[in-house]
C-alpha cells in the first residue's frame, strides 16, 4: 500500500472509523515485521478518554483487529487510548497527511503580539433567578439559596422545596454559558445536564408531581442524563429547542441547537427518545443521530459514533473530516475568539483528529497550520484569528 493510504487507514482505525476491508488491509500490513515500528511511530501519541485511561499495547491492538475480523464486526471498532501529556493535539490529519504533534516544539510564527494570551474555556455561567436577579458562577465562588447551591463548578437543585405544591406558580431559572465556558447542572428531579460553551437552558426549580418534566434548550449544546420515568411515577422528560421537541422516558442524549447553525442535531447514547417536528415523529435508537432543519418538517436519521459526538463532555474536541470552517467555529466558542477567512476556499479544507480542550489555542493553531503543509497561514492579533 502507498504511504498515504496506510496513514489514512491508521487514522480511521484510531478514530473508530475503519471498515472491515480497511481492517483486513491493516492486518496484512502489520504482518510485515518492518511495519511494526512504523505503526508504533504513528500511534505513539497520547490519547484520553474520561475515567478510562490505559496504556497503549500493540499486541492487544493486533489481537483486537483479528477479533473484529473474525466476528465480521462493521460498526463497533477498536479504540486505543494513552495518557495525555504536554501535547496540545493528539492526532490530526489534513488530506492524506498524518501530523504527529508529540512533545515537539513548533515555530511560534502565528502570534503577532506575544503578550496576548487566549485562555482555554473553564467552568463559568450566569444563573438568572425567577425574580430576574443574576448570579455569576465560576470556580472559587460559592452560592446558596433555599432551592439551589453551587461550589463554582456545578449547580445543584434541592429535590424538595416549597415550590412543588400544585397551587403555586412554577418558577423558572435560566443558566447561560458564555463563550469560553461550560457548566454542570443537576436539576431537582435528579437529571444531570452538561452545558457547552455559548448555551442557555431554561428549567423549573422544581417539577410538578405527575406533570411532564419540561425544559428548554434556548440555544447551544447540552448533554442530558435523564432521571428515569420509573423514579417519577412514569412521568416523561421533555426538551424543547428551536425546530423540534424531544420526549424522553429516561436516557442519555446530546442536543446541539446553536443560533448560528441551521440544523438541530440530537444524538442518542442510550435509552429511547422521540423527536417531533411538525406532524412528523420518529423514535431514535442508540448510536443514531437526527438532524432537523428549520425550513422543513423532515427528520433525517444517521448512524454515528456517539463517543465522538459527546467527546466535549470528556474534555476533547473530536473532528471527523470536519471542514475548517466548522472546526474554527467550535474553537471560537470555547476560546472566545473571532475567526476571519481571507480566502473562502479554505473553509472547506477537511481535518480529522482529536484535540484536548484544556490546551492553549496557540498549540492547536500551530498544529492546524503545520498539517496543511503550507496551504494555509494563521495569524492571531489580540482575540481575532485570521486564516489566510
Amino acid at each position: 500500500m502507498k504511504k498515504a493510504e496506510i496513514q489514512n487507514i491508521i487514522v480511521k482505525f484510531l478514530n473508530k472509523e475503519a471498515n472491515i476491508h480497511e481492517l483486513e488491509k491493516l492486518e496484512i500490513w502489520l504482518k510485515k515485521e518492518q511495519n511494526t515500528s512504523l505503526f508504533n511511530r504513528f500511534v505513539r501519541i497520547h490519547y484520553i478518554v474520561a475515567q478510562h485511561m490505559t496504556e497503549y499495547d500493540l499486541d492487544k491492538a493486533k489481537k483486537s483487529i483479528q477479533l473484529k475480523l473474525d466476528k465480521g464486526e462493521r460498526k463497533k471498532r477498536l479504540v486505543l487510548y494513552r495518557r495525555m501529556g504536554v501535547a496540545a493535539a493528539v492526532l490530526l490529519m489534513f488530506g492524506g497527511t498524518l501530523f504527529n504533534f508529540y512533545n515537539t516544539k513548533q515555530p511560534q510564527n502565528i502570534i503577532n503580539k506575544e503578550t496576548i494570551v487566549i485562555e482555554a474555556g473553564s467552568d463559568k455561567a450566569i444563573l438568572t433567578l425567577g425574580n430576574g436577579n443574576q448570579v455569576a458562577l465560576e470556580k472559587g465562588k460559592t452560592y446558596q439559596s433555599e432551592d439551589v447551591h453551587s461550589n463554582g463548578e456545578e449547580l445543584v437543585y434541592n429535590t424538595k422545596s416549597k415550590n412543588n405544591k400544585e397551587e403555586e406558580i412554577t418558577i423558572y431559572n435560566y443558566l447561560t454559558i458564555p463563550r469560553g465556558g461550560e457548566f454542570f447542572l443537576k436539576l431537582a428531579d435528579g437529571t444531570e445536564v452538561w452545558l457547552n460553551s455559548e448555551s442557555k437552558l431554561k428549567y423549573p426549580i422544581q417539577f410538578k408531581e405527575g406533570k411532564t418534566r419540561k425544559v428548554e434548550l434556548v440555544y447551544g449544546e447540552a448533554y442530558f442524563k435523564v432521571s428515569p420515568s420509573t423514579a417519577h411515577k412514569g412521568v416523561s422528560f421533555n426538551v424543547q429547542t428551536k425546530f423540534q421537541e424531544v420526549s424522553v422516558l429516561g436516557t442519555q442524549f446530546d442536543i446541539k441547537a446553536y443560533n448560528d447553525e441551521d440544523v438541530v442535531s440530537t444524538t442518542l447514547i442510550e435509552g429511547k427518545v422521540q423527536i417531533e417536528k411538525g406532524a412528523n415523529k420518529i423514535v431514535l435508537k442508540p448510536n443514531q443521530q437526527s438532524k432537523v432543519e428549520g425550513n422543513t418538517n423532515e427528520i433525517n436519521i444517521f448512524e454515528v459514533d456517539v463517543s465522538e459526538e459527546i467527546s466535549w463532555v470528556h474534555g476533547l474536541f473530536t473532528f471527523n473530516e470536519a471542514p475548517l470552517n466548522e472546526l474554527m467555529r467550535i474553537l471560537a466558542r470555547w476560546y472566545d475568539v473571532d475567526v476571519l477567512f481571507e480566502t473562502a476556499a479554505h473553509k472547506d479544507f477537511v481535518f480529522t483528529g482529536i484535540l484536548e480542550r484544556t490546551k492553549s489555542i496557540e498549540d492547536i493553531l500551530i498544529l492546524i497550520q503545520a498539517t496543511s503543509e503550507g496551504q494555509i497561514k494563521i495569524e492571531v492579533n489580540e482575540k481575532t484569528i485570521t486564516i489566510k
